[in-house]
């Protein structure tokens, strides 16, 4: 039934006076934007283990809400996506376009491009220049094969086959590579410089395109001046734009920089109108008013206070709200149903085929030729042919200026799908940098001690600014008072990928120097806080202090941490727990930053290619930072609990370390069995079925007790030679260790309590192996003293030594020596 959309009103008078919702534009948009939200969020998450960008699930959701699935349901249709509210729909996805190309714009530095050199310029121009011409025939067969494609203009058609088919979508690429781990690299770096050319040449074709298209195929065909015109106008807009509003934008930008206390909003507003005045212009030239919004973001200065407000605003409600919309409104007019018939499925082959074959060939051909090696420069072909966002701009712009028929469309939107699915597992088969860890000396506390002139490598990791006091007063605690023993610090400061942008920008700004990102925290305040504070402690005290930042989805962090402790040689690494504690009016506060995190710390505990520890925060240090230098303002009492085991001793080795310092007082307290008969009594087995969740893992390695036995009396014969008089040693026989742990925790006469993770117990903490663990990554002794409503005052730091034939853990059962007589078939592990 036709509807004259004149008569459609606003909002509805509710249903106790009969009105139904949906026949009213507002409540309509309401449950045609929930409904699209739901469904591309849904698919995001189906689609993430596979590391698709989240524009394939937004396109894939509006094919699914569209004609091609739900929309065969007539009913369904006419309903919830009915013609009158297309207009309306697409308006509001239109605003959420323009302010998303401002932030292109915005993003995109001309200058960069410019320094990118050669070589990315002549890559970006074959991976423009093949598929273009592929294009003119694509366009030529389509318009013989597609019924109705003649009566646009030839030149018109050819040209938006032309963009459609060379278009690199340069945000898309860019969250691809970040995940991939890739922008680092030197395929990563070419294939972004050669997208921000392809893209800035991809927007000049566009505006070509739109100014010969016209009305496409319908009403009478126009003057070719028209088009000179419209080009002319276009070219005058941007002269404009970079002459005069680029000036005034950096007054603008100086205006609301860091030393004015505050971004005064008229600004903001006034630039927010900005956006809309220029899509205006380019409106009424003739070109499409995301041209303008381009543009416009181009003329504000680059990585600023004011282009950091500037995103802050508006990022989140446009790419998390308003162009999912845009996207799926691209899905909803995709009819997959038009292809009918093996010749339009031909047809979509051909489109798949050229498109990818003039992409990845042309590129393949011209990166040889600049010396990039074969591998390196297949894997730029295949990044440079994905499509996604840009591309359906493209293919939007033709189907509104009727360039392009249903037909055509649906088959573009797929082959754009296609192009874009398939990019991230083609890369990660045929390219993926090794990370593998070398076998390099000086990887634990115990080996590097050997050689009191080695410089002490220490990779800290920090979530923000919360770790800070922390880790200073735990890093000062370790640093020796020996002019012969340097520290030399790196500060990782750990960011989340997310599907922001703005963290797409932050990598892009920090990628220039290395994996990941040595010495360059230009990515605004809250990392230049972390930077500044920890390079002035390192001026102020003796330590040598280089700030990095990773950014990395939670799931592939362990990666950058990992690498970095390789690359630099690390004896240690320090992870913050995914929990703090903080005593607020005698209550104890848990901040919990996620289970993500936890991960990260599970995954880099088994994969470190050195010692790891794991500071547990009960505000170390009551929130007072020890002062660098030969005497402290703030003394630090250290409790190292000593059980025996490779990982205790790393503890003792850092004990040692901590009591050189004039300012800490370290007590080590060994706990011995009352029966010396060294347990003989209780064996572990492993037991792979167990929950890892909760239950703790011991090293599978086959160990002899006697052997480690002798080396805790070594370790601890030695400690007490070397300390003796600086450290008080105390040793208790106690069978309840558990009290007798939580008694040293709730006691308060220690600020930091150092224990082993005991993968290679001893029998007391075998003792352990069946209790239900809270954080078994901690080992059982750093879990009774990091659980919650214990009490517990002291902050806690748990030490995992390296050793690589202790790699291998499983969760264990405890049985006796006479079971394992009775059951000859028994394999148990001697741990103890």
């Amino acid at each position: 039934m036709a509807v004259n959309i004149t008569s459609i009103k606003t909002s509805s008078n509710g249903v106790w006076e009969g009105d139904n919702p949906l026949d009213y534009a507002f409540p309509l948009l309401i449950v045609q934007t929930t409904l699209i939200l739901i469904v591309s969020r849904f698919l995001a998450f189906l689609f993430k283990p596979l590391r698709q960008p989240k524009v394939i699930a937004e396109i894939v959701g509006g094919i699914l809400l569209g004609p091609s699935a739900f929309g065969r349901n007539q009913e369904y249709m006419h309903r919830i996506f009915p013609k009158w509210s297309t207009p309306i729909l697409e308006s509001v996805a239109s605003i959420g376009l323009l302010f998303f190309l401002f932030l292109v714009g915005l993003e995109l530095d001309l200058n960069s491009i410019r320094r990118s050199g050669k070589r990315a310029f002549v890559i970006a121009a074959a991976g423009i220049s093949l598929p273009f011409i592929l294009g003119i025939g694509i366009a030529y067969v389509f318009r013989k094969a597609i019924d109705g494609a003649d009566k646009v203009g030839y030149f018109q058609y050819l040209v938006f086959m032309g963009v459609a088919l060379s278009i690199t979508a340069f945000p898309v690429l860019a969250r691809i590579l970040a995940e991939l781990k890739l922008l680092t690299t030197r395929v990563g770096e070419t294939a972004m410089a050669a997208a921000a050319f392809n893209d800035v040449a991809a927007w000049i074709l566009l505006a070509l395109a739109i100014a010969l298209a016209g009305n496409g195929s319908d009403g009478p065909h126009k003057s070719p001046l028209i088009s000179i015109w419209v080009l002319l106008s276009g070219a005058a807009f941007v002269a404009f734009m970079m002459v005069a509003i680029k000036p005034a934008m950096n007054w603008v930008a100086r205006r609301c920089s860091p030393e004015h206390d505050t971004v005064d909003e008229a600004y903001i507003c006034l630039t927010l109108a900005g956006v809309l005045v220029a899509g205006f212009m380019t409106d009424l030239i003739g070109i499409h008013a995301i041209f303008g919004a381009f543009v416009f973001g181009l003329t504000i200065p680059k990585g600023g206070d004011f282009a950091e407000k500037l995103i802050e605003r508006i990022e989140d409600f446009v790419t998390g709200l308003l162009l999912p919309l845009y996207f799926a409104s691209s899905g909803l007019k995709t009819d997959v149903a038009k292809i009918k018939g093996s010749k339009a499925w031909g047809l979509l082959v051909l489109v798949i085929s050229t498109a990818c074959a003039g992409k990845i060939i042309g590129t393949f051909i011209v990166a040889m030729m600049c010396m990039i090696p074969a591998r390196e420069s297949i894997t730029l072909g295949v990044l440079m042919n994905t499509k996604g966002l840009v591309e359906l701009i493209v293919l939007n712009i033709g189907k509104e200026k009727k360039v392009l028929n249903d037909e055509a469309f649906a088959i573009l939107v797929l082959m754009a799908l296609f192009t874009t699915f398939i990019t991230t597992p083609t890369v990660m088969a045929i390219y993926k940098p090794a990370r593998g860890f070398s076998a390099r000396a000086h990887r634990r506390l115990q080996s590097s001690s050997d050689n009191i002139k080695d410089e002490l490598r220490v990779l800290a990791c920090v979530h923000g600014p919360g770790n800070i006091t922390s880790l200073i007063n735990l890093i000062e605690s370790t640093r020796s008072t020996n002019k012969a023993s340097q520290l030399k610090l790196y500060i990782m400061h750990l960011v989340e990928l997310t599907e922001r942008s703005s963290s797409i920008i932050m990598v892009q700004r920090l990628r220039k120097n290395g994996f990941p990102f040595i010495n360059r925290l230009r990515g605004g305040r809250f990392h230049d806080r972390v930077a500044v504070t920890f390079q002035a402690y390192g001026q102020l005290g003796r330590v040598n202090v280089r700030p990095t930042t990773a950014i990395s989805p939670l799931p592939t962090m362990h990666e950058d941490i990992c690498h970095v402790a390789d690359d630099k040689s690390v004896t240690m690494i320090i992870l913050p727990f995914h929990k703090q504690w903080r005593r607020i009016n005698d209550h104890e506060e848990v901040e919990n930053v996620g289970h993500g995190w936890r991960g990260v710390n599970q995954r880099v505990l088994k994969e470190a290619p050195c010692s790891v520890a794991v500071l547990v925060d009960r505000g170390y240090g009551g929130g007072a930072q020890m002062t660098p230098g030969p005497i402290s303002s703030v003394v630090q009492k250290v409790c190292i609990i000593f059980f025996g085991g490779s990982d205790d001793r790393e503890a003792l080795e850092l004990g040692g370390r901590m009591a050189e310092h004039p300012a800490v007082n370290v007590t080590v307290i060994r706990f011995v069995k009352k029966n010396q008969m060294d347990g003989s009594d209780l064996m572990l087995r492993p037991s792979p079925n167990k929950c890892r969740e909760n239950s703790y893992s011991f090293t599978t390695a086959i160990t002899n007790p006697q052997t480690e036995k002798e080396q805790d009396e070594g370790a601890v014969a030695e400690f007490k030679t070397r300390w003796e008089g600086m450290v008080e040693l105390i040793e208790k026989t106690e069978s309840n260790i558990v009290e007798q742990v939580l008694i040293i925790g709730k006691s308060g006469d220690y600020d930091l309590i150092v224990v082993g993770k005991g993968r290679c117990p001893s029998t007391m903490v075998a003792s352990l192996a069946e209790r239900h663990a809270e954080h078994p990554e901690l080992g059982p002794i750093g879990d009774v003293l990091a659980s919650s409503g214990q009490g517990i005052v002291s902050s806690v730091l748990v030490i995992q030594q390296h050793d690589m034939a202790h790699s291998e853990e499983l969760p264990v059962s405890k049985i006796t020596r006479g079971e394992v007589n009775n059951k000859k078939d028994a394999e148990p592990s001697s741990l103890v």
